[in-house]
């Protein structure tokens, strides 16, 4: 990609464009800083992996461009501009509409976002007929296909049972039979392959790219894990913090990664080529509180770069510079930062 983001949102050419979007939580010890001036751009018919820790952001990230902290005591601010409209500015009857037929959420549990007292089949259903005035038969017979497009044996048969009698792989492709039924432009996969083995989770990955293709929409894919994203996104972009913290082609992140957070995501996964000696090296400590972070970079107590003193990470704050090429926010020079990688790779690997 050219850039990570343009500065004009509006005529940015992108299906969605997040602006310095930012969303707080009153609590009784503090402000929480849940996301801090994330800026994006999604394009259409690609697909972003949004990656980092549990407490990064990225579920809240994926919850403000639903507009599900409306009521809440969440503060939200920014643009989340979908197709030249402002999310956080429409009415909440206009975002209602929007909300399942151009924009559709896979969500983590695929039990608790069921219903359990009603069928799959009757919920489907429903998100069809919100946005489609059709009968009840036409719905059923629509639904019937999805359900046997998302790879669920027996549709006719399935579509009458209740969640619990689905397995989890089963619920999860119920979820994108779901989210698909509208064809929306935009999907977003917030974790879709929790709590699913590998066999499973490698099935519903082929399913959304399989599936993209025929339908076009574009896919923000939300995961802890590089490796579910290895094949599947574009774009990445790495959260820590409740920031971004770096933002490239899935290449140039697996290639040519810049910020020492992603070197450490990277070295946590198992490599094929790596020798077998090489044992996979945590990121030590914990993740920083999103009350009260740490001063200069967020990243700094757990870096093992933290004692230059000529960068001065305690007490400096990176920029996240939108307009480059490869934007990392890091205060080790750009050379440097790549040839510690390469040598990363090298070490691992000879």
């Amino acid at each position: 990609m050219s850039t990570w983001a343009s500065a004009d949102p509006v005529s940015s050419g992108a299906l969605l464009a997040v602006r310095d979007l930012k969303v707080t939580f009153p609590t009784e010890d503090g402000l929480v800083k849940a996301v801090d001036g994330l800026t994006f751009d999604l394009r259409a018919g690609e697909t972003l992996g949004i990656v980092g820790e549990s407490g990064s952001g990225k579920s809240v990230t994926s919850q403000a461009i639903m507009g599900l902290h409306r009521g809440s005591r969440a503060k939200v601010e920014g643009q989340i501009v979908f197709d030249g409209r402002d999310l956080l500015k429409i009415v909440d009857d206009d975002l209602r509409r929007m909300r399942g037929r151009d924009i559709a959420m896979i969500f983590q549990d695929p039990l608790s976002a069921l219903h359990p007292y009603y069928t799959v089949g009757n919920q489907i259903v429903e998100a069809y007929r919100i946005h489609n005035d059709v009968s009840k038969a036409a719905a059923r017979a629509h639904v019937i296909d999805m359900l046997d497009r998302v790879g669920i044996p027996n549709p006719q048969k399935r579509i009458d049972q209740y969640p619990h009698e689905f397995s989890g792989g089963m619920r999860q492709r119920a979820m994108i039979a779901m989210a698909l039924v509208n064809s929306p432009r935009l999907i977003i996969a917030d974790e879709p392959t929790t709590a699913l083995d590998v066999t499973v989770q490698a099935q519903i990955l082929n399913l959304l790219v399989d599936l993209q293709k025929e339908f076009g929409s574009s896919i923000i894919i939300i995961t802890h894990d590089l490796g579910v994203v290895a094949e599947l996104a574009d774009n990445i972009m790495v959260m820590y913090g409740g920031k971004a913290v770096e933002g490239s082609s899935a290449d140039e992140i697996f290639y040519e990664a810049e910020h020492p957070y992603t070197w450490g995501l990277l070295q946590s996964m198992p490599r094929i080529d790596a020798v077998k000696q090489a044992r996979l090296q945590p990121i030590a400590g914990n993740p920083p509180s999103l009350i009260n972070p740490p001063s200069g970079c967020a990243f700094h107590p757990r870096c093992a770069f933290r004692d230059d003193e000529r960068l001065g990470c305690s007490s400096v704050v990176p920029r996240f510079e939108i307009s480059d090429e490869h934007p990392t926010r890091c205060l080790i020079p750009q050379a440097e930062r790549r040839a510690i990688f390469q040598t990363q790779i090298e070490t691992r690997t000879a």
